[in-house]
C-alpha cells in the first residue's frame, strides 16, 4: 500500500504548521482528514484556524471535518474523536501532533506553563490516544503516529528546559508502551522527529534561530506519509527521524525542503 486513499486520519494541532502539513499530505492522497484543534477563531499571533486548514485538505483533494477540540478535555476529546468516526465511517490513523512549547529553566518557567506542557503533550497524547483506540481496533492498517524526539536520559537535553524535556519526552515513553501494548492487536504506534529545526510558529521560542537555517514542514509530512502507508504489523516501535525515512524511501535531494537551499541548517533539539 502506497497511498493513504479512503483512509481517515485524526490529526491533533492541526490548524497550523506541521499537523497542517500532514494533513495536506494525505489530502492529496484523497485521504479524509479530521483536524483537531482549539484554533476556531483567527489568532492575530498565529496563522490559521481549523476551518481554513479544512478548507486548505478539501482544495488539496481530501475530505475535511474541523474539529475545535481542547486535547486538555476528555469530555471534548471524546466527543471529537466520535464525531470523526460517525462522519467518514471510522478512524484508520491518529496523529498526536499537538504539543506546548516552553524553552526556560526552572526559575522561568511558572507553574501553568509546567501544567500546560504536561496536560497538552504527555496527556493529551495517551487521551487521544485511549479515545481513539476502539475505532483502531477495527481498521485494515492502524496506525498511530507521536511527534516525538528518540528517548533520552542525557542531562544535556533536560538542563537548559528540564520542565518541556519531561512533556515531550512524556510523548516518547506513549510510544515505548503503547507499541508493545498495541502490538497484538496489530496497531502500529510509531515516533518521528525532524534532524533539522522545521519553520513553524515555534521556532519563535529558539533564540538565534532564523527561518532560512530550518527546513519546511513538507519534510515531515512526506515522512509521515511513509511511515503511516507501511503495513501496521511490520512497522511499529520505531522512533524515526525524517531525513532517515525519506532516504530509505529513496530520497536522495533534501535541497527543495529547505526554507534557503543551500544555507547550512542547525539541528532540532534532542537531536546530536
Amino acid at each position: 500500500m502506497q497511498t493513504l486513499a479512503g483512509k481517515t486520519l485524526f490529526i491533533t494541532g492541526a490548524s497550523r504548521g506541521i499537523g497542517l502539513a500532514i494533513a495536506l499530505r494525505a489530502a492529496r492522497d484523497g485521504a479524509n482528514v479530521a483536524i483537531a484543534a482549539k484554533s476556531g477563531v483567527p489568532n492575530p499571533k498565529l496563522p490559521g484556524t481549523i476551518h481554513t486548514a479544512a478548507a486548505a485538505v478539501e482544495e488539496a483533494g481530501g475530505r475535511a471535518l474541523a474539529l475545535k477540540c481542547d486535547i486538555r478535555d476528555e469530555d471534548q476529546v471524546h466527543a471529537a474523536v466520535a464525531q470523526a468516526a460517525e462522519h467518514f465511517g471510522g478512524i484508520d490513523i491518529l496523529v498526536n501532533n499537538a504539543s506546548a512549547i516552553w524553552l526556560a529553566g526552572v526559575e522561568g518557567t511558572p507553574m501553568k506553563r509546567f501544567d500546560l506542557m504536561q496536560q497538552v503533550n504527555t496527556r493529551g497524547t495517551f487521551l487521544a490516544t485511549r479515545a481513539c483506540l476502539p475505532y483502531l481496533k477495527q481498521a485494515a492498517n492502524p496506525h498511530v503516529l507521536m511527534l516525538a524526539p528518540p528517548p533520552s536520559l542525557d542531562p544535556k537535553w533536560f538542563a537548559p528546559h528540564t520542565a518541556y524535556t519531561i512533556a515531550k519526552m512524556g510523548m516518547s515513553l506513549c510510544v515505548l508502551g503503547m507499541s508493545a501494548e498495541f502490538a497484538p492487536l496489530g496497531i502500529a504506534v510509531n515516533a518521528l522527529w525532524p534532524r533539522t529545526v522545521i519553520a513553524t510558529a515555534a521556532i519563535a521560542m529558539i533564540d538565534g534561530v532564523q527561518p532560512g537555517q530550518c527546513r519546511t514542514p513538507a519534510i515531515v509530512a512526506d515522512a509521515a506519509h511513509a511511515l503511516l502507508v507501511r503495513p501496521a504489523r511490520a512497522c511499529t516501535g520505531r522512533f524515526a527521524i525524517d531525513e532517515d525515512v525519506l532516504r530509505e524511501a529513496g530520497v536522495r535531494d533534501f535541497d527543495a525542503y529547505a526554507v534557503e537551499p543551500g544555507a547550512p541548517l542547525l539541528p532540532d533539539l534532542f537531536l546530536d
